[in-house]
């Protein structure tokens, strides 16, 4: 099991990170969309504590969308006007307040659907606006090794605290901005805030897959083994994330971004 956790979140992560040059831009912008880290630390509290609590975390976890957009609206707004230090501080303070108020809703997949719509209607509303273009760069290996030295860091976090946290604390650390953070302070520091601006307004987008991704899974795993669970939820974030694409393709926007692998 110690092997899972230090291997499963960054191995997706280097799959997807990778897939650019692997594959091409089409195939990466497939993966990246989906929910490459929240999604196997829920298949290894699955693995842990059974489907129920899988689900009961898959559902915290839809959930946490609504914390994903409070960490990017606070950093957003102040970092027009501060520094990334106290817009960081912002974001974690805004996230944290966030997670303890969905901590205390009721279990139920229709609230956190709802919360997730709230947030990313919410998130495309009220986001500062950017003109600044982001666009997906070539990895450095240091920056390749920082997101999967991340990844393993909150597997290893939430997995062994899992058993005292509960269901509800899990799902949502599950979705912990570890990767935002990396992303937004390294693209403030290198670009300025109206790049990150821009990266957080793309973000919006790829909440839809990873949506159907928890939803699905807090739906089938009650039902279904876990590996055909995660399968079909899987395949839904896929097919959501390629109707998401399409709909956007030739829309007009002001800004426009490819982030690889910015997915919980």
């Amino acid at each position: 099991m110690l092997a899972l956790k230090l291997t499963l979140v960054p191995l997706f992560l280097l799959i997807v990170s990778m897939s650019g040059k692997w594959w091409g831009p089409s195939i990466a912008g497939w993966l990246a969309g989906l929910p490459v880290v929240a999604g196997p630390i829920l298949y290894l509290l699955v693995l842990s504590h059974g489907p129920t609590f899988g689900a009961h975390a898959a559902e915290r976890s839809l959930s946490a969308v609504f914390a994903s957009e409070a960490f990017n609206f606070a950093y957003a707004w102040t970092c027009r006007s501060r520094g990334w230090p106290v817009a960081l501080a912002a974001a974690l303070m805004a996230w944290f307040a966030a997670a303890c108020g969905l901590s205390l809703l009721p279990t139920s997949a229709t609230w956190a659907a709802a919360m997730a719509l709230v947030a990313v209607c919410f998130g495309q509303s009220f986001l500062p606006r950017s003109y600044a273009v982001a666009r997906a760069g070539s990895l450095s290996r240091a920056d390749l090794a920082g997101r999967m030295a991340a990844g393993a860091v909150l597997t290893l976090i939430v997995t062994s605290i899992s058993g005292w946290a509960g269901p509800a604390w899990s799902g949502l650390l599950a979705v912990f901005p570890l990767l935002g953070i990396i992303l937004s302070v390294s693209s403030h520091r290198a670009h300025g805030e109206q790049f990150v601006i821009a990266l957080f307004r793309g973000m919006v987008l790829g909440r839809f897959s990873f949506a159907a991704f928890c939803l699905m899974l807090s739906f089938a795993l009650p039902r279904q083994r876990p590996l055909i669970a995660f399968a079909e939820a899987a395949f839904s974030a896929m097919i959501v994330q390629w109707c998401t694409r399409q709909a956007t393709r030739n829309a007009p926007a002001k800004s426009s971004v490819l982030p690889v692998a910015t997915q919980d």
